[in-house]
Order: C-alpha cells, then structure tokens, then sequence
C-alpha cells in the first residue's frame, strides 16, 4: 500500500506556536503569523518539498476563501494539489463545475475538492442560507448529482426538491476530474458520502472507532455499487525523541487559558456536528487524560473545533501510529501543526522517510527535491 499525506493551509485565522482555535462556528485567536499569500506560500512550498501530496484549504465564516487561496498559491508553487473545501449550497452545481473546471486546467490538474455540507445552522445563515442539517445533506446529494452530470458531458435537465436547472452544459470539463473528498458521522452524511464520495475523510479518533465508521461507509457504499477509499484528518507533534514530542504538547496545553477553555467548549456544545461530539467526548473538556490512544492526543480539540487529535511521538512512533491506522484501511493522511512551516519540515524529514523504508510511502518528488541525508530519521528510530 502507498500511503497518501497531505498538508494544511493554515487560512482559518493564520498560524503561530500555540494552538489556533476557532472552527465550527467560533472566531479564531490571535495567531501570531498572518495567513498572507507571503506566508502561505513558505508553508505551500514547504509542503511541496517534503513530499506531501496536497494542502486541504478550509472553509468558513471566519477563514479565507478557499478559491481565491488556492488560485493565488497555484501561481507561487509548482508540483502541490490543494484540497479546496467548499459548501454546496452557497455557491450553484453548474458555477461549482464551470469554477473547478477553470482550476483544473489552469493549474495542469492540481485541484481536489473537500465538500463540507455544513454543520452550523447558525454560520449557514450568516451565507443566507436557511435550511436544516438534515435539508443540507438532501440539497448536496443534488447538487452532486448535477456536478457529476456535467462533469460527465451531460446536458442536464433537473428538478429536484432544492436545485433545478434547464439544459446545462459545461464547457470547461475538468481534465482530469478532481476527486471529492467528503466527510460527516451522521446517517444523512453516511448516505452521501456512499453515493457521491472518492475518498470519505473521518477526524482521528482511536483505532476502533475508525475501524468502525470505514465498516459502515463501506457497507452503505457496497449496497451503492461503489468503493471508495478512506482518509483521516489529525495534527502532529513528531520530534527526534518521545520526551521532546510530549514536552511540546505540554507547553501547547500550557499556554492554554482554562477560561478560554470553557468558553471554547460551551460554543462547541451547540455544534450541530456529529463528527464535532464525536471529538468532544474524547476529551470532555477535561485536560488531565488526554492521551486517548498510545501517541495520540485529544488536547488539540480543547479550544479548536473540528479535527482535534494529533499524534505525537517520536518520529518511529508516530510512523507506527500510521501504520495501525492504514492497518484499518486508511490511505490518505491530511496532517498539520503548530506551526504549519516547521511541522512540515519536522513530518517531512522525520516520519516520511521512515514510512518509505517500510514500503507504506512512495517518495514522487523529482530527484532534485531529494536530500541525500535526512538529519532526523536516524534519530527518531531510537526514540521507542
């Protein structure tokens, strides 16, 4: 198996050496590095020469658009997919197509697209957008069915309960076309995510409950006629040694206020989002048991909402971590840090090469990229 890693653009609020919470709905804290073309493009590039696939790009109330993002940093790097998360909903199937069409062959092919169908009412109709959870998924499994259409070739004629559109056709078809990643731990989410998904995202919760959830996706995708393939989403604190990896997660929680804390998880309590109580019970608020499996830690999630885990370890320890989690049948890995700049540097020299010498990764940068010494491979290997 040749695993997948993707990186994260940091445009929901900027970046920094503490956590930068926000997400679901709340306003990001101060970060301390702006999230400018400037900066984005070293953590771009950053990503780029260590061999990452892709950057997922977020979206939301309080982050940069994701389109514009991404189209800006397609002119200030060469080889990096990104990961352009979009709601359905607020922007047509036929736009959505045409826009992804544009990208796509403009950039040579470096668009992937992560649907997120909302899980905030109260943020959804900051965008005039009036519908219910369960009316959100209903509108996105039309509206993916209409961008498929046309994807397809097809002139489109649909009358559904929330889009309609009369003899579509799109001219810029995207070459090739972009994957869709998809995500969501509700039976509505399950259903879409079955039917439309190439590769169906989870937030990192411990080894059996993702075993679980890709056994359920799985089953709703089979009575669909369809397989598809599985990612997960989690932050990482990897470093030469264990001792060095949880003494920065400490030094992370340190600089945590507990008023902030409690602030943060009282807004997270009204998400909407299965996936988001998923990750509030893993720690409950609470930050005196956060290690929620071996190497991995719940205390991201306490003032950040959406994907709060990370692994932290040692460089060989978080390898292994991957390897039990690509063991349930993940493939791809959408990673980050704080900050994203270094964490890539610290992923990228440290684990990937590891991964590599066990066959799980694949190195497709061109020889150029490729250093003839990885300074902290050696080292992390000794750190069990």
């Amino acid at each position: 198996m040749a695993l997948k890693f993707h990186w994260f653009l940091p445009t929901n609020g900027g970046d920094g050496r503490h956590v930068v919470g926000g997400g679901h709905g709340l306003a990001a804290g101060s970060s301390g590095r702006p999230a400018d073309v400037a900066y984005l493009t070293q953590v771009a590039r950053a990503a780029e020469d260590n061999g990452f696939a892709a950057a997922l790009t977020p979206t939301g109330a309080w982050c940069e658009d994701a389109w514009l993002s991404t189209a800006m940093l397609s002119q200030t790097t060469q080889r990096l997919k990104f990961l352009v998360a979009f709601r359905p909903g607020l922007v047509s199937p036929f736009l959505a197509a045409q826009m992804a069409g544009t990208f796509q062959n403009m950039t040579g092919g470096r668009l992937l697209l992560n649907v997120v169908t909302g899980g905030e009412s109260h943020e959804q109709r900051m965008y005039g957008d009036h519908l219910d959870k369960d009316a959100r998924y209903a509108r996105c499994d039309e509206f993916l069915q209409i961008v498929r259409r046309l994807w397809a070739g097809e002139t489109v004629d649909f009358h559904g309960e929330h889009l309609h559109v009369d003899a579509a056709t799109l001219g810029q078809i995207p070459d090739p076309l972009p994957e869709i990643y998809f995500g969501g731990s509700s039976p509505a989410a399950g259903l879409v995510a079955a039917r439309h998904a190439d590769v169906y995202l989870t937030w990192g919760e411990p080894p059996d409950a993702v075993a679980e959830k890709i056994a359920w996706i799985r089953g709703l995708a089979a009575a669909q006629g369809r397989t598809l393939r599985f990612g997960i989403r989690m932050h990482t604190i990897t470093r030469d040694t264990a001792a060095e990896a949880w003494a920065e997660a400490d030094r992370l929680l340190a600089g945590i206020d507990p008023a902030t804390i409690a602030t943060v998880q009282q807004g997270l309590r009204r998400s909407e989002s299965e996936g988001q109580k998923r990750m509030l019970d893993l720690h409950q608020g609470r930050t005196d048991n956060l290690e929620i499996h071996p190497n991995v830690w719940a205390g991201v999630g306490l003032v950040r909402g959406g994907a709060g885990t990370a692994l932290v370890g040692s460089h060989e320890q978080v390898a292994d971590r991957i390897a039990e989690y690509a063991s349930l049948g993940i493939e791809e890995f959408v990673l980050s840090a704080y900050p994203h700049l270094e964490g890539a540097y610290w992923f990228g020299e440290g684990v990937l090469p590891i991964l590599a010498e066990r066959g799980l990764w694949k190195d497709e940068r061109p020889a150029r990229w490729r250093g003839t010494t990885m300074p902290f491979a050696a080292t992390g290997r000794t750190a069990r």
